[in-house]
């Protein structure tokens, strides 16, 4: 229940976010106009056809791809007639018959006058078609979750949910806004001049969505005025429900009963108990661990998924902090739960195993059964369990070190009754993928190549699904991409069919990486990395040589440009000298 409070509120919050603008026009024409025949069924229209549309994106495959491109060319020329018939009657009438009936049958021109009930849901259904919202952290939590678990009636629901709280939001503005068009058009008798208005709105709003301007530019305007928030809702909620599960024996029962036994006992709250370990398909640098072997110790439980960059970038200090206490009592578990496909591959995680120098039990937990168990929904995530198995804190994402650092020193200390024995915080020496991002200057964020979760696909070509394809890269914007060559997209990848194909993005990052694997046949791939058309030279990431030579030997994240000095907008192309090459998702630090 708490997750679909979080889902509705984050609705409600779109509102705010840039990439409500492009349906904010077709929305605004059904202003001034009665409520329960023309704005509810609009909303109502638009919710459950995004619902919809979203978990089969989510889960459909191939055939709902091609069903929502054709939705979608179908709904930009209803939208487009739509705006024709609020501007101009006249060029309305030029259009054949039927069609304008539809849009007058749409626009409430017709006999009556009076908004259609089923014009209006066919109105909002088109838009929900259309609607592309920014992915902040609950709505990625929801596609996150549909993906990797399937269809399922509570990732339609939680969908739902959200699109709900978007409709709120939208009929409170239109309510809002249907007065404030009452009054210019008493005061100032210009009812005609604000429809051609709506009209000419409606038509950008067309022009916004087929340029893809609704998942480009203001997707990365969006994200920043909505994220923070979101991310403090899902806190809020996460802290609310692991209150509710702790029962009768709450947090103050506990450390009563603690404190009688033990002289020192700090204020972590206790979250709740150790869940079972239970479930893991195998573990690895270590026979199988359970939570009733493990009392007495503290333990740092780690999810994380070897192709995924913020993942890399904790394992550093997760490794530090393995070697500095393990004499100390403390004990870390990796939980590998799988992004990908290819990350189910025992032999694939006990390669990134061993090129990460990670050393403490791993245990491969591809069915995610110790995932549920835990209620996780991160990579990387971090609970930290004290020596009584409970949960006393927890850490989703990169950052926060030298927090999570002393709460490992606040639980050895407890279990020892006070006695200290570690001073100062880990400082390891990360390089490469490795490395801390630069944050305060990337304006690129992660973006999928596969049709299951692509985005900002810029080649001239229309993506096709399961379907070997030709394709050529246009002209780039910034956060677009684009790919040249014959390839097959699939829902997680795309396949490279014939040598010489190549993928380009325009972005501004400091580092930019790109998960590969030489597909099916195993062999290694050449490829070779330009930037603004030039060698990467001093800008070259820790997989290529200054020359921009490289090879795809396994399937994991390259490194393949990390820029020196002014991190500024480029293009960047890799070209592959070889057929077979598996691209799945671009990320930047």
């Amino acid at each position: 229940m708490t997750l679909f409070v979080a889902s509705y509120l984050a609705g409600v919050l779109t509102i705010v976010s840039p990439c409500i603008l492009p349906i904010l026009p077709f929305v605004f024409s059904r202003a001034g106009q009665p409520f329960a025949r023309s704005v509810l069924p609009m909303l109502v229209g638009m919710a459950a056809t995004f619902a919809a549309v979203a978990t089969l994106a989510a889960v459909g495959g191939s055939w709902a791809v091609h069903a929502n491109e054709i939705g979608r060319f179908a709904a930009i020329a209803l939208l487009a007639v739509f705006g024709i018939t609020l501007i101009s009657s006249r060029a309305a009438a030029v259009l054949t018959r039927p069609i304008v009936a539809l849009g007058d049958r749409l626009s409430g021109t017709g006999a009556s006058d009076k908004p259609s009930v089923g014009g209006s849901l066919l109105l909002g259904a088109a838009t929900g078609l259309l609607w592309a919202p920014c992915a902040g952290p609950v709505l990625g939590l929801v596609l996150t979750g549909a993906a990797l678990q399937g269809a399922n009636p509570q990732t339609s629901l939680l969908l739902g949910t959200y699109a709900a709280g978007a409709a709120t939001s939208l009929a409170l503005a239109v309510l809002a806004g249907g007065r404030v068009f009452a009054a210019m058009k008493r005061s100032l008798g210009v009812g005609h001049r604000i429809r051609q208005g709506l009209g000419a709105a409606v038509l950008a709003g067309v022009a916004a969505i087929t340029l893809g301007l609704d998942t480009g530019l203001l997707t990365r305007l969006s994200y920043a005025s909505t994220a923070g928030i979101e991310q403090t809702l899902l806190d809020r909620v996460h802290e609310n429900s692991e209150a509710a599960s702790t029962g009768s024996t709450g947090p103050s029962m506990r450390l009563a009963a603690n404190d009688a036994r033990q002289s020192y006992r700090s204020s972590l709250p206790i979250e709740g108990t150790f869940p079972s370990l239970d479930g893991a398909v195998q573990w690895l640098n270590s026979e199988p661990l359970t939570a009733e072997q493990l009392r007495g110790k503290v333990v740092l439980v780690d999810f994380w998924t070897y192709s995924c960059i913020n993942c890399i970038r904790t394992v550093p200090y997760v490794r530090a902090w393995a070697e500095k206490y393990k004499d100390q009592g403390l004990v870390v578990i990796g939980v590998h739960a799988p992004e990908f496909a290819f990350e189910k591959k025992i032999d694939n995680v006990k390669r990134a195993i061993q090129n990460f120098g990670i050393s403490y039990p791993v245990a491969v937990d591809n069915d995610f059964k110790i995932w549920r168990a835990f209620g996780n929904s991160y990579w990387p995530a971090h609970y930290f369990i004290d020596a009584e198995g409970q949960i006393r804190h927890h850490h989703f994402g990169e950052g926060d070190y030298e927090g999570s650092e002393q709460v490992i020193q606040e639980l050895l200390a407890e279990a020892k009754g006070g006695r200290r024995t570690a001073v100062g915080f880990v400082a390891p020496d990360a390089q490469g993928a490795e490395a801390a991002p630069d944050l305060a200057r990337a304006r690129s964020g992660e973006t999928y190549v596969g049709y299951q979760r692509a985005s900002s696909f810029a080649s001239p070509e229309a993506m096709g699904a399961d379907e070997a394809r030709a394709y050529t890269v246009g002209r780039l914007r910034l956060n677009q991409w684009g790919l040249a060559g014959n390839w097959t997209v699939g829902a997680e990848q795309a396949q490279l069919n014939q040598a010489g194909g190549a993928i380009s993005y325009r972005f501004r990052a400091r580092d930019l990486h790109l998960v590969l694997g030489p597909g099916p046949r195993g062999k290694p791939v050449r490829f070779q990395v330009t930037v603004d058309g030039k060698a990467p030279s001093t800008n070259r990431g820790a997989d290529v040589d200054a020359a921009g030579n490289g090879s795809v030997s396994g399937t994991r994240l390259y490194q393949l440009i990390r820029q020196e000095g002014d991190v500024q907008e480029r293009t960047f192309e890799i070209r592959f000298l070889d057929a077979g090459v598996e691209a799945y998702v671009f990320t930047f630090g």
